[in-house]
């Protein structure tokens, strides 16, 4: 295993903090070479701060606090404090520094070559190149470049990666393709409307690296606090030595110690390492329950959510079809499940596959002759007995007399020699879970719940009714996502939780994003804030309970630490603190925030 150049500072350093315990006659040299080690990053971080016009930050605290530690000669207390400020730094950097290129490299679903019609010729070019009115062939496989109008041309393309929605999508004559779509059989002519650059897969990676560096930018609450309480710290100290030595003809000695007590005392190791402690415990407590927690702002951000918005296919369903209908005319059901999956032996198609595994028997493929599968259905003959198996339009052009379900799923329709003979109903499972999910979040006052899908209005009433959600939209791309985020986002906190390679503009987007870790993309996973590794949506109630009792805990030992400290300090300035009371105001103020963090292991939730 690498180790980083971090850590590994942390590691010589508490090396080099032990031995000087051990060989006392040389620990003064121990302990400089050990605080040198250890606060040169900080010092780097002071230097540059003050080039940029920044003075009063966390990092120049911890030199002053330290180097006033050195001069009364408490050295172990100045390297303690610098090192627990290290582990505290790299704990609460551990998940948040990821490689911003990830995200773009696992998302980008561009091809690198496509074939353009020139002066009645094909040739193969960068679609960075093609114009506007260009003429370009997809053939089966092929994924496409840019956004066009079909002009020739019908097949069954895969839109998962754009709209999230797992059927096939036929797309012939006169019907918009975008990006990103993947052609699955026939081979499609498309005329180009939009650039390479303009066209709607780049736009999703442009709003994904605006919104990544967005994120990655926002401040710690350390670093806030310290822009108030560094400077009136500095300041106290430098008056409390200067007033009474000036104009009060105070000793120097005197109220130098005592200036020097007041550093010691106001040093912040309990804030700095019980904070990113806090959040650290409650991240390795989910982790235990299988999530992922990326870092401890995302942590923070889970106890102040008021609305939570879902995908549905993947996220509240279980993204498998599963049949939920069969319904038979003049024919029983166990029949007309093995005429379909008779029909469906040679096909691919996911509604093929979802029937051959609900019929469990196994199937004589001798039977099964003049196989044609086109677009919308598949015509065959099964004993000499003529089956078509497809969608409404499928067999109505086959002048098949049906009359059209308004079924709540996908319809598959069946005849035998021209003979209408019944339906099956395909459709997504609602996990099971989901339910008591929905529930439990609206006890724990979450105020709002919805659904953000690409899905058909059929398919997302029917999850929302079935879950109690009064909101949902439908037939929405990544970007319509996007503006119904943005909407929710003006007076609420808004977590989405989502798991398609569509849903990773939105989970940026949003105050928090969830992802699911098992089906999830791996352009969401990269893309969410939290990834429950095994898709269980209960496992999200976890992340709520334990986010609010991490906070509690980190706000009781803010109030703790600062509680301390300004006793001491009062103390301090009449001369009632000692250099012992200012270390406990430290050293032991930050043993018992450390103690109390760990509770977030024990505590049952």
């Amino acid at each position: 295993m690498k180790i980083s150049k971090e850590l590994s500072v942390i590691i010589i350093s508490i090396f080099l903090f032990i031995l000087s315990f051990i060989f006392k006659n040389i620990a003064f040299g121990i302990l400089i070479v050990t605080y040198l080690l250890v606060s040169f990053e900080v010092f780097i971080k002071v230097i540059k701060n003050f080039g940029k016009g920044i003075i009063f930050d966390e990092n120049f605290l911890m030199t002053i606090a330290t180097i006033g530690a050195l001069v009364i000669g408490e050295y172990h207390e100045a390297v303690a404090v610098m090192l627990f400020y290290q582990i505290g730094e790299y704990m609460n950097d551990l998940g948040i520094d990821k490689s911003k290129d990830s995200i773009k490299k696992l998302i980008d679903k561009r091809s690198d070559k496509v074939i353009v019609i020139k002066n009645g010729k094909e040739r193969e070019i960068d679609p960075k190149k093609l114009l506007k009115k260009d003429i370009i062939v997809i053939r089966p496989g092929e994924r496409i470049p840019v956004d066009g109008v079909v002009i020739e041309g019908v097949s069954n393309v895969d839109t998962s990666s754009i709209t999230g929605e797992s059927m096939l999508k036929e797309a012939k004559v006169s019907d918009i393709v975008y990006s990103g779509y993947v052609n699955m059989n026939g081979i499609l002519k498309i005329e180009v409307t939009n650039r390479f650059e303009d066209s709607l897969v780049s736009k999703i990676l442009k709003v994904i690296e605006e919104s990544e560096i967005d994120k990655s930018n926002k401040e710690k609450f350390i670093t806030k606090f310290s822009k108030i309480y560094t400077p009136i710290v500095v300041l106290g100290a430098l008056l409390l030595f200067v007033i009474p030595t000036v104009f009060f003809n105070g000793k120097v000695h005197t109220w130098g110690y005592r200036s020097l007590v007041f550093l010691v005392a106001s040093c912040p190791c309990a804030l700095v390492l019980s904070i990113p402690l806090g959040y650290f415990c409650g991240i390795g407590r989910l982790s235990k329950r299988g999530i992922l927690v990326k870092s401890s702002s995302d942590l923070e951000k889970a106890s102040k959510i008021d609305i939570f918005a879902f995908d549905k296919t993947g996220t509240l369903t279980k993204g498998v079809f599963e049949i939920k209908e069969i319904n038979p005319r003049n024919i029983r059901k166990n029949e007309l499940l093995a005429i379909a999956s008779y029909a469906e032996y040679y096909s691919n198609h996911p509604i093929a596959i979802s029937i051959k595994k609900a019929y469990k028997k196994e199937i004589d493929p001798s039977q099964i002759s003049n196989f044609k599968e086109g677009n919308g259905g598949i015509s065959v003959t099964i004993n000499k007995d003529k089956i078509l198996v497809g969608n409404y339009d499928f067999l109505l052009k086959k002048k098949i007399k049906i009359l059209e379900q308004d079924n709540e799923g996908t319809v598959v329709y069946v005849s035998k020699n021209n003979e209408y003979i019944g339906n099956i109903v395909i459709g997504d499972v609602i996990k099971d879970e989901a339910q008591n999910f929905i529930m439990d979040l609206k006890k724990m006052g979450v105020s709002e719940e919805v659904i953000l899908s690409g899905d058909n209005e059929v398919a997302v009433k029917e999850v929302a009714t079935s879950l109690g959600i009064n909101k949902y939209y439908y037939n929405l791309q990544p970007l319509d996502k996007k503006k119904c985020i943005n909407t929710l986002k003006e007076n609420k906190k808004v977590c989405f939780v989502g798991d398609g390679i569509n849903d990773a503009i939105v989970l940026l987007e949003s105050d928090l994003g969830i992802s699911m870790g098992e089906v999830g993309s791996d352009a969401a996973i990269e893309a969410s804030d939290i990834v429950i590794m095994n898709d269980n949506l209960s496992k999200i109630i976890d992340v709520l309970n334990i986010s609010k009792y991490t906070n509690k805990i980190v706000c009781l030992n803010i109030f703790f630490a600062l509680f301390i400290k300004i006793v001491v300090l009062i103390l301090g300035i009449f001369g009632k603190s000692t250099i012992i009371m200012a270390v406990f105001a430290d050293i032991g103020v930050t043993i018992i925030t450390v103690l109390n963090s760990l509770c977030i292991f024990s505590k049952k939730m």
